[in-house]
């Protein structure tokens, strides 16, 4: 995945979402199907209720495809 130095936060409604994993997507953070060939694949969430989540952009959480704060590390004092 890209290195950004924020999540992305988005707003979602129930239903199984797809999360980039390979950082090829051209939908970011929502997976494209870029991965294909690759190895990996997308991370599938089943969303219950509508909430905003949190996504991992820098690569860095122990908790994907949800972002842990991992990317504070990244940001310049």
């Amino acid at each position: 995945m890209e290195q950004r130095t924020e999540p992305y936060v988005v707003h979602e409604e129930p239903g199984l979402k797809k999360y980039c994993s390979c950082g090829l997507s051209k939908n970011k953070p929502y997976c494209d199907g870029s991965h294909h060939g690759t190895g990996k694949h997308s991370y599938k969430v089943q969303i219950d209720e509508p909430k905003t989540v949190a996504i991992c952009g820098c690569g860095l959480s122990s908790t994907k495809p949800f972002c842990d704060g991992s990317h504070q590390s990244l940001k310049k004092t």
